[in-house]
């Protein structure tokens, strides 16, 4: 039995917007997450993160880039597509999707200024989050266990490294990326099997403990290089 499709319009009332997750990390205060302070309702003078509605003319990626530096200030270089959040109830005005994306940032490399819908804007420990508006905390815990995930697969957290670093410094942004203790020996040694530091003859300024340690930097082009030949970069545990 055959059967008969018939295409009708379908009348939707729906706008698009983007949020962005910027994650910011310094070895003294960790992960961090930059949060706007809203100027207009809904939820006036409650925290949230970046963002806002996508222009008629313009794409996903150049929107959210554009809401950044609109509210915070922010030029970011890495910036990852998240995941699409499209709860009918996510926003009291009416039906808004929203494609979230993540960010990873220096701190101590911006000064970041309040501006656009926003008036005021700051850094927060990812573990003492106030209250956020919308569904916020949702997609910034969804950003969390991505980037979780990634960093144990790609070598992104080198992006919130300086150039030249102590071998404790990198452990310590794993520990804090994870949220878990790891086991430093095997840590060390899977490092150092994937070959993609270089040891520097520099040392860094004199620790408690009263030994300098070594400095490296990140081999980025030797990785891409190897990438592009199926290398894996595995740091899972």
């Amino acid at each position: 039995m055959s059967k008969t499709f018939h295409n009708y319009p379908v009348e939707q009332s729906m706008k698009l917007a983007v949020d962005a997750v910027v994650f910011g990390y310094t070895k003294e205060t960790g992960l961090s997450v930059l949060l706007i302070k809203r100027k207009i309702a809904p939820f006036a003078h409650q925290w949230a993160i970046p963002g806002g509605f996508v222009h008629n003319n313009e794409s996903l990626e150049d929107g959210v880039v554009r809401e950044l530096q609109e509210e915070t200030g922010l030029t970011v270089n890495y910036l990852e597509q998240l995941y699409t959040f499209g709860n009918p109830d996510r926003d009291p005005r009416y039906r808004v999707v929203s494609v979230a994306y993540y960010a990873l940032v220096k701190p101590d490399s911006f000064v970041t200024s309040a501006g656009s819908d926003a008036e005021d804007v700051s850094w927060f420990a990812v573990n003492q989050l106030p209250s956020l508006a919308f569904d916020h905390v949702d997609i910034i815990n969804s950003a969390i266990q991505r980037l979780r995930g990634k960093i144990t697969y790609e070598p992104i957290g080198f992006e919130l490294l300086d150039a030249k670093f102590p071998f404790s410094d990198l452990e310590h942004l794993y520990v804090n990326l994870l949220g878990r203790e790891i086991d430093r020996r095997n840590f060390k040694r899977k490092i150092k099997q994937l070959d993609l530091l270089i040891e520097l003859d520099e040392t860094a300024p004199m620790s408690s403990a009263g030994r300098p340690g070594k400095l490296y930097s990140f081999n980025k082009e030797k990785y891409f290089s190897l990438k592009n030949r199926g290398f894996l970069f595995d740091m899972s545990f």
